[in-house]
């Protein structure tokens, strides 16, 4: 095929026998990736009768948590009623222990079983936005697994999943998926025959992660187990399907550890690509690194992350498989991280807060090595990259440079082109919104024909001109050696990536030159084998494709959800094109194989596909049943004036939002009356429940029809009350120190906003030193209805100009705003009060369903709130 140094077959031979590289590799890297899952075993070997992780334990304790008991906000009913039942589980598997000692006498296992209960505060900074959050009475469940001697419990490794579920969102995956897979991984290493820890488990079932990691905080801050923690596995969830991913490792032993799973999934890009703050997203992970001061992994499910935080977050949605994968895998980072091989003990002396190790994943296997290691590769590779330049005779190099270089720029130019008239000129943005794969579809086109094929190709093509094909393959082999060798330099770990599309290109033109030799060819031809591009495509097609699927499946979903002015198109399109300059970098040179005439034909057929491509995601709906619009619908009711209002808000920008938001108007405000659109800033009170991931909302307010027949369902006693205690004035040193008593009886979430200078405070000690807006979140175990915060504020008078649009010159000006905790839907659905706020949410959750084809996920909540001057 390609012993030959003359082109003997023509373009649809030559594409037809690439097409089994071009396709085979990707699809294949694709079916391992997602499809590939573990298939699920039962608790038991039937053959050796040893104990096993079971995906059908895992998966019933994830239903009876998300569907029988439901939606577990912290604060709610159904929270408590999860944290009892949990309780009782991880009880049972404390008496399971004691039985396994008794069955083997002298075995060396000892477990403790805890249910922490506190309060505390703490900052927690995110969106570059000072936020202060404090809670009282939530809890944790503890399980510690040691072999009994204080050797064993001084240094253990913590493993973590919440409990608790958010707002709109039953939680099956997220987090009752990863609950389910400790406890049947606490139950099989307790049930293995003979199997004792060196070194301790910790499992901690946190139950307040949704209401911003309070629970992860009370451990880290206020339990006796804490100080022997010397690193963190968390167990998170941000989708349904496929394997669990690594995306936060941080040092080289951890990184190790984690070799020792049989199902891997995990590189060095996603690492880099969530501690850079590009996605929006945290978790419990960051309460053990600031408080711990550990080191540890982060993995979660992260395929299908439609479902993330929304209804869609139920049991039958999760693929069969991913409870088995994770649970596999976690059993053996338990296993190795508790035997006498751990680094468990090297960690207590300190550890790089900044690991210097590459990792990533292709197919099969795992690589791991240094940064040093790494730089020695990469700046070897580039070098022997310069000497084959030079053996081979490549001519036209600066050419050739020219024509890969216009390749990569007119790639991502062309796509971004091609977003900009889907969301302006054609007015169809997030036309790509409801399938991860979708954008390759739109933008793929476009990068062919800005690129690779096309118009930034043929200034370098045309009669009479040399055959560019070798000079653009040795210049992308140079361009990608040289690019991996000089990130690695600065310590950037994903180098790899350029790395492993160069070390294809070098073998791939290592081959070609022995060819060359063996055929007694010119070595300044300019015409490479055809077996030259089945080596170059193999790993960009493998890691390349693995890559891009697995960016586009975090992205896409999330992307689409980041607000209405956010550029997700543009994010989207430079995603798909920069990756997919590592996916096909043999492109450029494959293209000039045939000459100029070749290069016009595909120029047309490309200008084609994309107007095809632009015309079917013009026609697409962005949403349906499984791809939903995130609504948030907030019925608030002003506590000082009794008005009524609906609160409306949608996360992305996708058309059809303002009609529907009309449309309800017309069916459920005062007639007559449009809806308003409203400013999103930290002063919009009404979202505070969300603040500041309100700031991505674009909301609308209805005015709802007054009913003269309505009262209040809260006796004066039990209203949501803002009051100061312990309250005293310094006039000389213009101070004034108080404690806000916020008083909410059966409501949850509450939230407080005032504008003042903060001298000190209890909720930390390094308040902002001017005067500024703050914000208070609450997080309370049900039936818990008080909380405080005492501080040292300075006194406005009539003389200070500082701040007198905000506050009263003689008090202290403060918004405050909750959540009923019985008038959520659907999370309320079945205990359904009655009430007119409940009757409203219920007539317009059909209303949605009808008009949207259930196209709308909407969260609907009950608030109350107002503003007082104290």
């Amino acid at each position: 095929m390609g012993g030959s140094r003359s082109t003997k077959w023509g373009p649809a031979r030559t594409l037809l026998v690439l097409a089994l590289v071009l396709l085979g590799a990707p699809l294949y890297t694709l079916y391992h990736q997602f499809c590939d899952t573990d298939t699920p075993t039962h608790s038991y070997d039937p053959t050796t009768s040893l104990p096993h992780p079971s995906e059908s334990t895992i998966l019933f304790y994830a239903k009876y948590l998300s569907e029988d008991i439901g939606y577990r906000t912290p604060g709610t009913r159904q929270h408590a009623q999860a944290d009892a039942w949990w309780y009782d589980k991880v009880q049972e598997i404390g008496e399971l222990c004691r039985r396994a000692v008794e069955k083997e006498p002298g075995r060396k296992l000892e477990c403790n079983v805890w249910r922490q209960q506190g309060s505390g505060s703490h900052r927690f900074d995110i969106m570059s936005t000072r936020l202060y959050k404090t809670y009282v009475d939530l809890s944790n469940i503890i399980l510690r697994i040691s072999d009994g001697s204080e050797d064993s419990k001084s240094d253990a490794v913590l493993i973590n999943a919440h409990l608790d579920s958010t707002l709109p969102s039953p939680g099956a995956a997220d987090d009752a998926l990863a609950v389910g897979v400790m406890l049947e991984c606490a139950r099989t290493l307790i049930e293995t025959p003979g199997w004792e820890p060196t070194h301790a488990i910790i499992f901690l079932f946190n139950n307040a992660e949704e209401s911003l990691q309070d629970g992860s905080h009370l451990y880290s801050t206020q339990h006796e187990t804490a100080p022997t923690v010397r690193a963190v596995i968390n167990l998170e969830a941000a989708g349904t399907t496929g394997p669990e991913l690594l995306f936060q490792a941080t040092s080289e032993q951890m990184i190790e550890a984690y070799s020792h799973v049989p199902r891997p999934y995990g590189t060095i890009f996603a690492n880099e690509i969530f501690s850079s703050g590009i996605l929006l997203s945290d978790t419990d992970f960051r309460q053990f690194e600031q408080y711990l001061n550990v080191t540890g992994l982060d993995m979660a499910v992260v395929g299908n992350s439609y479902m993330y935080h929304m209804r869609g977050d139920i049991v039958e949605n999760i693929q069969p498989g991913v409870a088995q994968h994770m649970a596999d895998n976690t059993l053996a980072l338990l296993r190795y991280l508790s035997s006498s091989d751990s680094p468990i003990p090297s960690l207590a002396k300190g550890f790089d807060a900044r690991p210097r190790t590459v990792f990533l994943t292709n197919l099969h296997w795992f690589f791991i090595y240094s940064f040093t290691t790494a730089k020695i590769m990469y700046v070897a590779l580039f070098i022997a990259s310069l000497a084959l330049w030079r053996i081979a005779r490549v001519q036209d190099i600066g050419t050739g440079f020219g024509a890969a270089l216009a390749a990569m720029a007119g790639a991502v130019l062309a796509a971004n082109l091609v977003a900009f008239l889907m969301k302006y000129v054609l007015k169809r943005p997030l036309s790509w919104f409801k399938a991860e794969y979708y954008p390759v579809l739109l933008y793929a086109p476009a990068v062919i024909f800005g690129a690779w094929m096309l118009i930034a190709q043929t200034p370098f093509s045309g009669p009479g001109k040399p055959s560019m094909e070798r000079p653009i393959f040795m210049a992308m082999l140079l361009f990608q050696s040289f690019l991996a060798a000089f990130g690695q330099v600065l310590d950037i770990g994903s180098s790899a990536a350029p790395f492993l599309g160069a070390l294809g290109f070098f073998v791939a033109m290592c081959v070609d030159t022995v060819l060359a030799l063996r055929t007694r060819s010119s070595m300044g031809g300019q015409e490479l084998s055809l077996c030259s591009y089945v080596i170059a495509m193999l790993i960009p097609l493998t890691a390349g494709v693995q890559m891009l699927a697995a960016t586009l499946v975090v992205f896409v979903p999330l992307t689409g959800r980041i607000g209405r002015d956010a550029p997700a198109e543009f994010i989207i399109a430079s995603i798909v094109s920069v990756l997919g300059v590592f996916c096909v970098p043999f492109m450029p040179a494959l293209a000039h194989r045939f000459g100029p005439r070749f290069l016009r034909q595909m120029l047309w057929i490309s200008i084609l596909s994309l107007g095809l491509a632009m015309a079917f995601f013009c026609a697409q709906d962005p949403f349906d049943q499984m791809h939903q619009r995130r609504l948030f619908v907030v019925h608030k009711e002003n506590m000082m004036t009794g008005d009524q209002h609906l609160h409306i808000a949608a996360a992305d920008g996708a058309p059809g939002f303002d009609t529907l938001v009309h449309a309800m108007a017309e069916k459920f405000g005062v007639e007559g009356t449009p809806p308003t659109r409203v400013t999103m800033d930290a002063y919009n009170g009404d979202w505070d429940i969300l603040y500041p991931f309100s700031t991505f909302l674009s909301p609308y307010k209805i005015d709802l029809p007054h009913d003269p027949t309505y009262i209040a369902p809260m006796p004066v006693e039990q209203r949501f009350t803002v009051t100061a205690i312990n309250d005293s004035i310094d006039d000389i040193a213009g101070t004034r120190r108080l404690t806000l008593k916020i008083d909410h009886h059966g409501i949850i979430w509450t939230v407080i906003a005032f504008d003042a200078h903060v001298l000190e405070w209890t909720l930390d000690n390094d308040p902002p030193d001017k005067f500024v807006r703050h914000h208070v979140r609450e997080a309370s175990f049900y039936g818990t209805d008080t909380w405080h915060v005492s501080m040292l504020i300075k006194y406005p008078t009539l003389a200070s100009s500082e701040g007198m649009t905000n506050a009263s010159s003689r008090g202290l000006k403060v918004n405050f705003i909750g959540i009923q905790e019985n008038q959520m839907w659907p999370a309320k659905k079945s205990e359904a009060d009655g009430s007119p706020t409940m009757k409203l949410f219920q007539e317009l959750d059909v209303w949605l369903d009808e008009v949207t084809g259930g196209s709308v996920d909407a969260a609907l909540l009950g608030c109350v709130g107002g503003e007082t001057v104290i």
